[in-house]
């Protein structure tokens, strides 16, 4: 089994919502609670929290968290990892790029990723779900991908893909497969390295998907499938379902 660090990037100065690493979600940090939910994978060696600043730094260090400090200058959780790797001495073989605004991430998709990992020759790692909600399928905001039969990211839209030809929209979802991509992702430590240092690809410009820019120079992306549900905190209006979540859950109290 290769070794495996996770890695939480954590930046303050979010665009639609600044400091939201340190709000409160049921007495605890959100990056408290997602470093937390790390920690409970089987399958992790390590798990550091990477930030640009002192404040994410401090909350860190008083739960007993791990902390690197990352430039100011990153502009990509995948960047970021990058450097936190660089900068952490970790011989690690296989990065896990744990999304910072997942407070009750469930540990077993982390140990997904890593199997995944170790059982395929993936560059990168990624999850998704099956989808059948007609909403999800036609909403730009909601990443669709396809994949190989084995495995394999073949292309990732924010377009309706596949398109049904011939058929009214309504049945789209009856006549082919539809996947909802995760945003967690896993590098071997060689490619994460790599891929940090390309450029913007012309396909990731036109969608605004970074994942793009490995596809298009050549990086292989494997894809579990995954069933279990998240709650990601995008704007402050999210903290509503947070807490809805927390009430209902025996598992985060």
């Amino acid at each position: 089994m290769k070794s495996a660090l996770a890695i939480i990037p954590a930046r303050y100065a979010s665009t639609r919502f600044p400091g939201k690493p340190l709000v409160k979600i049921g007495g605890k940090t959100m990056i408290q609670r997602v470093f937390e939910q790390t920690k409970k994978a089987g399958n992790i060696e390590r798990v550091v929290v990477a930030t640009d600043d002192d404040r994410i730094a401090g909350e860190v260090y008083s739960f007993g968290g791990e902390v690197v400090m990352t430039s100011v200058s990153c502009v990509s959780g995948t960047d970021r990892c990058a450097e936190a790797f660089e900068k952490s001495q970790s011989d690690a073989q296989i990065i896990i790029n744990v999304q910072g605004d997942e407070p009750f991430i469930d540990p077993r998709q982390i140990e997904e990723l890593v199997a995944l990992m170790n059982k395929t020759h993936a560059d990168i790692g990624t999850l998704c779900q099956k989808t059948v909600s007609e909403e999800a399928i036609f909403n730009p905001n909601v990443v669709k991908l396809v994949k190989s039969t084995t495995g394999k990211a073949l292309y990732f839209s924010r377009s309706t893909i596949p398109f049904v030809r011939g058929e009214n929209e309504k049945l789209w979802k009856e006549k082919a497969p539809y996947f909802r991509h995760l945003g967690m992702y896993a590098y071997t430590s060689k490619v994460l390295l790599e891929i940090s240092k390309l450029p913007p690809g012309q396909l990731e410009l036109a969608e605004n998907l970074e994942q793009l820019r490995w596809l298009e120079a050549g990086y292989n992306i494997y894809v579990a499938e995954n069933e279990l549900e998240t709650i990601g905190i995008d704007s402050p209006e999210d903290l509503l379902l947070a807490e809805e979540f927390l009430r209902k859950s025996k598992d985060f109290q």
